[in-house]
């Protein structure tokens, strides 16, 4: 048998790779849930009920302004003085008018397939990411820390291709959940749309949209799955990859966050990793600096701006991934096996 093959069916039969991918298709499948219960779909039903609302709190609003009138010219008239409540002419104290109250603000949440899907499907890869991440460290730190490794090159010495060959069926079972965990997916979230909601004007220019999103989404997971596996093949441990992903998001994260906020950086999100990953999802993010003002005589001070693309993030991307792999070869051929 082949070492591929044997490496495809060691990660497929591990307790820790089962249990992990069935919490993460249990944590994708309550989403789908939540997702399919709080919605529901807009019927003629459900537009009388908004226009009924609309027009209730219209009304109220109205009375509303009646008794606030009422109260200011019986205070005026009583010489009582003005602590602020009032203005100085009760005649402004109008109710709005009825326009200000539209029907589709009291419409019920709806799943509208063409406008929140790729939302979902941001979600969607980043819970494979963290599974990914932690199945790949665990796949190679566990044969280091259990002496698996050192047994195995005793049958294969090549070192380089036992680690690569591991690497090769760590991607494929990856590859393989993430292809049809999307399926079903987006199975589960056109069945929402639906039941519960609208698949109205999907284009072939949408599903394209779609498609390249769930593609970032897919580099996303491998990106993930080849850093975990990557650190614990360095540190030879399962705990060092891990323990060194919490050093980045709780010190490299929210420390540098609190810094930056601290010296005044103008976009502190600039130079955080979640920024740069919902950038390569979301195909660019905005980041605005309140504290700058940029007049205009159309439309006032507004706040400067960065937009950081998905190029920005492939840069990053790239980096993380060719240093990390790079750093597991370069230390798995020059360090002894013990």
């Amino acid at each position: 048998m082949s070492l591929y093959v044997t490496e495809l069916r060691r990660l497929g039969k591990r307790r820790f790779t089962r249990y992990m991918t069935l919490i993460g298709l249990l944590v994708l499948a309550a989403v789908a849930v939540g997702a399919f219960v709080t919605n529901e779909r807009i019927g003629p039903e459900q537009q009388a009920a908004a226009e009924r609302q609309a027009q209730t709190n219209y009304e109220e609003q109205v009375r509303y302004a009646e008794q606030e009138r009422a109260a200011c010219e019986r205070a005026e008239a009583a010489g009582e003085p003005n602590d602020g409540r009032f203005p100085d002419d009760c005649s402004v104290i109008t109710p709005p008018p009825r326009e200000a109250f539209e029907a589709r603000w009291y419409l019920p949440s709806t799943f509208d397939f063409r406008e929140n899907f790729g939302s979902t499907l941001v979600t969607y890869s980043a819970i494979l990411a963290l599974i990914a991440l932690v199945v790949g460290a665990s796949f190679v730190g566990a044969e280091w820390s259990t002496g698996g490794m050192m047994n195995l090159l005793l049958w294969r010495p090549k070192r380089l291709n036992v680690l690569l060959t591991k690497l090769a069926a760590l991607l494929t079972g990856v590859i393989g959940v993430f292809l049809a965990g999307v399926v079903a997916w987006t199975a589960a979230f056109w069945a929402v749309a639906s039941f519960r909601g609208s698949t109205a004007k999907m284009t072939g220019g949408v599903w394209q949209s779609f498609g390249l999103t769930g593609l970032r989404g897919f580099a996303l997971v491998v990106v993930a799955a080849v850093i975990g596996f990557g650190l614990a093949s360095l540190g030879r441990h399962t705990a060092f990859a891990l323990g060194g992903v919490i050093a980045v998001a709780v010190v490299g994260q929210f420390g540098l966050g609190i810094v930056l906020a601290l010296a005044d950086v103008k976009f502190p999100e600039a130079w955080l990793i979640p920024t740069y990953a919902l950038a390569w999802i979301d195909k660019e993010v905005k980041l605005e600096n309140y504290e700058a003002c940029n007049f205009s005589a159309v439309s006032g001070c507004e706040p400067d701006t960065l937009v950081l693309t998905w190029q920005h993030s492939a840069w990053w991307l790239t980096a993380g991934l060719v240093l990390t792999l790079g750093a597991a070869v370069w230390s798995m051929r020059r360090r002894d096996i013990a």
